[in-house]
């Protein structure tokens, strides 16, 4: 099967691009019949950017050559072939792999949300709950006796505890 088609030249970030007739199994910049064309698209839109050889192009595809989508469009500003846009509506659509981490994150989003949403409510709930209900009556009775009895356990706690003597080491003799 023949293809009218683009085949690039031109340096590295400087594009230049020959219209060829080749068969549809050769590589893009190998193999051709023959050149057809060139286009540039480094110049202006209003310039010079496609050269055709209309009359070779019209034999080749009297011959039953294709012409690509992109070629497909410079040739219908010719007049030579109706060029139609294409409909590919699923082509923006992420793929399986992309759609299920989506998910996943979204996921983790609701789950993390709901967590900070319950801390929350338990926080309000924590601080609009009464305190527990103190009875008074043992309340003072507790802080009075409190320092009562600390004081002397202070003071005793030195006369009470012996000094502990350290284990003198003889000199030369290593543990």
């Amino acid at each position: 099967m023949l293809k009218i088609r683009l085949a690039r030249g031109g340096a590295k970030k400087r594009p230049y691009y020959s219209i060829v007739v080749a068969d549809s199994h050769s590589p893009r910049d190998g193999r051709f019949i023959e050149k057809v064309g060139t286009y540039n698209p480094l110049l202006p839109k209003d310039g010079q950017r496609v050269t055709l050889k209309v009359e070779r192009i019209q034999e080749w595809l009297q011959k039953g050559a294709q012409p690509t989508d992109r070629v497909a469009r410079f040739l219908s500003q010719e007049g030579l072939v109706k060029w139609e846009a294409s409909n590919n509506p699923a082509k923006g659509k992420p793929g399986k792999k992309a759609e299920e981490r989506a998910a996943e994150r979204a996921q983790r989003e609701t789950d993390r949300t709901e967590a900070e949403a319950s801390a929350r409510a338990e926080a309000a709930a924590a601080a609009a709950a009464p305190p527990p209900p103190v009875e008074e009556d043992a309340a003072p009775v507790e802080q009075e006796a409190a320092p009562a009895e600390e004081a002397p356990a202070v003071e005793e706690a030195p006369a009470e505890a012996p000094a502990e003597e350290a284990p003198t080491e003889e000199p030369g003799t290593e543990a």
